[in-house]
């Protein structure tokens, strides 16, 4: 019903030999409404991958900063305390990285100092590979986040564009069958199948920038924990010679 009422809106009219209603402008309702099925499908995925981009950038922005905050909270107490394991107890289950990198040392540090006799070289070794691995699969979790960006933005003008030629190739078709290769039977189908290339790039470029502003973001969000876990491996390694 909502879509009849569109399209009778959409339709221009004649009145005294003039035509009535005439958009003065591109009107998107309009040139989805009069499109090809095939056309009005491939617009439809767009816009929905172009709504799952901008939920993905939202989410992902209050997620970087809510995670950023939590590690300077937790890492300004962290070096401030005195006693670690105190401190970790207290603030270590949160959602925060850091405090999961300190997690995994802390157990690996108690599994190989509980024996009577400690291999420090052995130590220092699982004590820095059970941090990389921790940083590593923060890393890669907030990663995974990104791969929807990555693919609209590589995939959407290609759908945009297949959209765009199957919208000319009947509108080729319109004018072979109506023998009238006036401008005014072609240009209609063509607005609506350009559109279509319109809303690919709507949905693609925004996709792309988040895309390269995150990975970036990622990355140093990748060195910061890794800064983070040299220093917490530095001050076991001081331990150890004691």
């Amino acid at each position: 019903m909502m879509l009849s009422v569109l399209a009778a809106a959409a339709a221009p009219g004649v009145v005294g030999g003039v035509t009535a209603g005439m958009p003065t402008r591109l009107n998107p309702v309009a040139l989805f409404l009069h499109a090809d099925i095939v056309v009005q499908v491939v617009m439809g995925a767009l816009v929905l991958a172009s709504v799952w981009v901008w939920t993905i950038i939202f989410a992902f922005s209050l997620r970087m900063g809510s995670m950023q905050r939590g590690c300077n909270r937790y890492e300004t107490g962290f070096w401030e305390a005195r006693d670690i394991d105190a401190y970790h107890k207290e603030n270590g289950d949160k959602d925060v990285p850091s405090a999961r990198v300190v997690t995994a040392a802390l157990s690996e540090w108690r599994r190989s100092t509980s024996g009577k006799t400690i291999d420090r070289e052995g130590t220092r070794q699982r004590l820095n590979s059970a941090m990389e691995s921790v940083v590593t699969a923060e890393t890669d979790r907030l990663a995974g986040r990104l791969n929807f960006l990555a693919t609209v933005g590589a995939v959407a003008p290609f759908v945009g564009l297949f959209g765009t030629v199957w919208g000319i190739m009947d509108s080729f078709f319109n004018i072979g069958a109506q023998q009238n290769s006036s401008l005014a039977v072609v240009a209609p189908g063509i607005s609506e199948a350009l559109f279509a290339t319109a809303i690919g790039l709507f949905a693609a470029i925004p996709a792309v920038i988040a895309y390269n502003r995150f990975s970036h973001r990622v990355n140093r969000f990748e060195t910061r924990l890794f800064r983070f876990a040299d220093r917490f491996h530095a001050t076991l390694s001081r331990e150890l010679e004691q």
